[in-house]
This record gives structure tokens, C-alpha cells and sequence, in this order.
């Protein structure tokens, strides 16, 4: 180790004494300061019931949320079986063929797209001799790397330890060798329980603190009451905090990657003459970890407790009826699947409408639908609709008009001997 201290001399010398010479300008610009990637392999299983097109696009997703926690794709590799392998998660010839591009392709890790087991994990480590990271991993580390408030963080943290505690036995593999034999029994599940032990305390002390932010909110939310609330809701990525900027005139970060927006922010906006907070929330995904689910209980209080959601999403998008109904199972987990709801069909700019020629026989598909046969749909006929471009404000004063009437209502039932002033 060379530990550059100057002795009396100015001179420099490492632990050994040897005296070492400092690099010139040149030679330290020769350095490259530039994170390298992680390169990675994404592997799913296509179960029955489930077809091939449906597994590309989780697997799509799976490679844009990679991208947004800074790592790169180099395959994807995709196994049809009845279901999972409870022991390795795909067949033994499928692991092969991964272990050869693995070797071939020189990847950092592996990415799977399901939540693993303990013992899958352990086992698919040993086989690959590599890093393996379930979809669950790779969410919790991009919430760990986008939390900026100390609520955030501590909502991260404490989903990321409920995750490692059953898994901590995989993290001490360099005690394996201690586990049996005369006088080497011990010291391995030592380690493991002591680190059992400290992680569940430091769980009930973060529980103990989200426990005081969530008290902290309630009253908060109590002081609000005169207003009506409206909660912005949707999958990650669909413009929530575009069209949170758009009405409130604010400065929330929008940016094209998954969970930019962890942390709630509520703004005043007036339509009319009609005061009401809008909140932005964070992101819904498919197969959320229900660790995230727990601990953001205090953010996702605000979706409770609104009087009005407002049900973003990306109509561009070739899996928007997917995504929708992954909302919905997360809303109703939550207790308010039963919200009144306006459902704000976004991005119609990035919509592509082609028009067919006449002799052109191939059957339409949603593609090829223009964006008034799309009013047609019928997602656009399940309760009260409206299709908006946030980005190019494309029928925004509509949508401000249906915010009017709705809030309006909301607050005539509230507070009837005030209608006059509306």
C-alpha cells in the first residue's frame, strides 16, 4: 500500500520507504474518472398461461429499469416452463446455455424477473459464480439511488432490510467451510444470527421512526382539510410530475426514467375561482415489492385519503391496459380502489397513427387506430375520461374544465352553505 506522506525532505515514500515520485500534470490527466457500466444478462420464465409477447415486454421493462440504475443489457434470455424451478429457476440446459454467455459475453451479473427465493438465489450464485440480482433487488436499489428526503431514505432502507433478512445466509458463504467438523461448528451461524439480530433492530427502530413521520403526516393532512384534495396516480414513467408542473406551476423533477418522483409533493392549484391540493405520488410498477408497499405507507396515505385520484397513463404505450390494471391491484391494496377517479389518458403526441392504404388486406390493430376510433375503446367508456398531451398541452384547458366540475361537486357535498362563492 503506498501512503503518500512527506518526510522532512518534502520527499514522498511508501510504507517501505521507498521514495516515490509524483506524477506530473500529464500523467494524472492520463486518468479517467468515468463510471463503466455493469453489463448484465436478463433472464425470465414464460409460464403457462402466459404468452411470449407478454414475457418480451416485462422483460423490456426489466431492461429499462436496469438502465435507470446505470447498467447496460447484453442478452435476454427468456424459458418457456410450466412454471418457475423451485431450485434453480430455470431448467438445468437453459442455466448452461446462460452459463456460456455469461463466459463468452464477460457480464458483470444476472438479472432474473421475479422475486427469488432464498435458496434459488444461493443455488443460481453458486452455479454462475457471479452476481445474481432478482426484479425486486434492482427496484430497491434504484428507490435507495433516487431518495433525497431523509423520509424517502428511511422508507428505502427499511424496505431493502425486510428484504435481506431471510436471505442473510447467502452473504456468508465464506463460512461454509466452518459449519461442520470437530471444534469448527459455531462460528458461521454466529455471524448469522448477530447480524439476524442487528438487522432486526435497526427494522424496529426504522418503523419506530416512520411511525412519528407518519403521525407527522396525519396532522398535516388534518390542516389540510378545508381543501379538497386530488392525488395524481399511475405507473411510473406515464408524465405524473410533467402534469403536476403543468397545473400547479411548479418545479417538480420530470425526467424520462422509472421512480424519478419518490417523495410526495403537494402544491396548491386554483382552476377558476376553486382552490384544491394536488399531490404527486410515486410510481406503481408490476410485480411491486410489497416490502416498498409496507414501508411507503405514510406517502401512499395521501392516495387514501384524497378526495380525488387522477389516473395518469401512457396511452402510447403498447402494454397501457397491463399497466393500468397493475394500478388498480395496488390501489385496491391499499384501500382505495373505490376512489372516484378520472382516468387522464397521456402522451397522445407520441401516439403513431399510420394511415392504411386502400389494397393493404392485414388486419387493424391498436397501431394502426387513430386517435378518434382510440375515444371509441372501450377504456375510454369505464367512468369519466379525458386524452391529454402534458408535453404539448394538448387539451389541457379540457382537462382543467373536468377538474372544475369535479372538485366543484366534491365541495358543494362538503360544504353546502358555501356553494355561493363557487
Amino acid at each position: 500500500m503506498n501512503n503518500w506522506n512527506p518526510n522532512k525532505q518534502g520527499k514522498f515514500r511508501n510504507s517501505i520507504g521507498e521514495e516515490l515520485k509524483r506524477p506530473t500534470p500529464q500523467e494524472r490527466n492520463t486518468f479517467s474518472t468515468d463510471i463503466v457500466p455493469e453489463k448484465a444478462i436478463l433472464v425470465a420464465v414464460c409460464p403457462n398461461g402466459q404468452t411470449i409477447e407478454r414475457t418480451e415486454e416485462y422483460l423490456n421493462e426489466l431492461e429499462f429499469l436496469l438502465e435507470t440504475a446505470g447498467g447496460i443489457t447484453l442478452k435476454k434470455v427468456i424459458q418457456k416452463l410450466e412454471r418457475p424451478d423451485t431450485r434453480t429457476y430455470v431448467g438445468s440446459g437453459k442455466l448452461e446455455e446462460i452459463k456460456e454467455y455469461k463466459n463468452a459475453l464477460e457480464v458483470d451479473f444476472i438479472v432474473v424477473d421475479d422475486e427469488l427465493s432464498p435458496a434459488q438465489l444461493r443455488n443460481l450464485e453458486k452455479e454462475m459464480e457471479c452476481r445474481i440480482l432478482d426484479r425486486t433487488t434492482l427496484i430497491l436499489d434504484i428507490f435507495a439511488k433516487r431518495a433525497r428526503t431523509s423520509v424517502a431514505k428511511t422508507q428505502v432502507e427499511l424496505a431493502q432490510l425486510q428484504y435481506m433478512l431471510p436471505r442473510l445466509t447467502r452473504m456468508w458463504t465464506h463460512l461454509e467451510r466452518q459449519r461442520g467438523g470437530i471444534g469448527m461448528r459455531g462460528p458461521g451461524e454466529t455471524q448469522i444470527e448477530t447480524d439476524r439480530r442487528l438487522i432486526k433492530e435497526k427494522i424496529s427502530l426504522l418503523r419506530q421512526q416512520l411511525e412519528k413521520i407518519n403521525t407527522q403526516k396525519t396532522l398535516q393532512r388534518k390542516n389540510r382539510e378545508s381543501l379538497v384534495r386530488v392525488a395524481l396516480v399511475g405507473y411510473t414513467n406515464v408524465g405524473k410530475s410533467t402534469l403536476m408542473n403543468l397545473l400547479s406551476k411548479s418545479d417538480v423533477l420530470a425526467e424520462n426514467k422509472l421512480f424519478a418522483t419518490l417523495d410526495t409533493t403537494v402544491r396548491k392549484v386554483v382552476v377558476g375561482n376553486l382552490p384544491f391540493l394536488l399531490t404527486d405520488t410515486v410510481g406503481f410498477i408490476r410485480k411491486l415489492p410489497t416490502q416498498l408497499v409496507e414501508s411507503f405507507k405514510s406517502t401512499l396515505d395521501e392516495v387514501v385519503e384524497a378526495d380525488l385520484l387522477l389516473h395518469v397513463v401512457d396511452i402510447s404505450h403498447p402494454d397501457h391496459e397491463e399497466q393500468i390494471a397493475a394500478v388498480g391491484r395496488t390501489l385496491e391494496e391499499i384501500g382505495a380502489a373505490d376512489k372516484p377517479t378520472i382516468m387522464v389518458y397521456n402522451k397522445i403526441d407520441a401516439y403513431t397513427y399510420v394511415e392504411k392504404a386502400e389494397d393493404d388486406l392485414t388486419p387493424a390493430t391498436r397501431e394502426n387506430w387513430p386517435l378518434e376510433v382510440l375515444q371509441e375503446h372501450w377504456l375510454a367508456k369505464q367512468g369519466k375520461s379525458i386524452f391529454i398531451s402534458a408535453a404539448t398541452r394538448q387539451n389541457i384547458d379540457a382537462l382543467r374544465d373536468m377538474l372544475y366540475s369535479e372538485v366543484s361537486r366534491i365541495h358543494a357535498i362538503r360544504y353546502p352553505y358555501n356553494n355561493f362563492l363557487y
